[in-house]
């Protein structure tokens, strides 16, 4: 193999790893994720039935840090050339209720329509489900001007 192959199949490996490609490990103590740009829920928003500021916030930490998926959607959700920007009103494979949010962070997206590998189920972080509808929360709120 020659080199300049063998440095694309590394990158392409951490690409894959950092974006839920993994084998769904945890991230390791004392990684230090970036922070979200944004506040979690203003505090005049109507959350969807039953969620919580609470859950936002929660949301927003498992965001940031061991849900991973500031590793592809980068922090505070701006997107990047792994995945799509979650502070605007435009969705790509669902329709932006905070179910959808959820069931598509539950089931993971096999075939994105503008980019170019899957999301894992979960982000490939095996974060539980509570957790998952935590972040399905905070999601929501970016989408809303939260």
């Amino acid at each position: 193999m020659s080199e300049s192959k063998k440095y694309l199949s590394l990158l392409l490996v951490l690409g894959m790893a950092a974006c839920g490609g993994g084998d769904g490990a945890p991230a390791a103590e004392g990684t230090d994720a970036p922070a979200a740009e944004e506040p979690a829920a203003a505090p005049d928003m109507d959350l969807p039935a039953g969620v919580t500021a609470a859950m936002v916030t929660q949301g927003e930490a498992i965001f940031s840090g061991t849900g991973l998926c500031f590793s592809c959607h980068m922090a505070g959700g701006v997107g990047g050339p792994a995945a799509p920007d979650l502070t605007d009103d435009v969705w790509l494979n669902i329709d932006g209720s905070y179910e959808s949010i959820v069931q598509n962070i539950m089931t993971g997206v096999a075939a994105p329509k503008e980019f170019p590998a899957p999301m894992l189920a979960r982000g490939g972080s095996g974060i539980s489900d509570e957790e998952v509808r935590a972040v399905g929360a905070y999601v929501w709120t970016l989408s809303q001007g939260g």
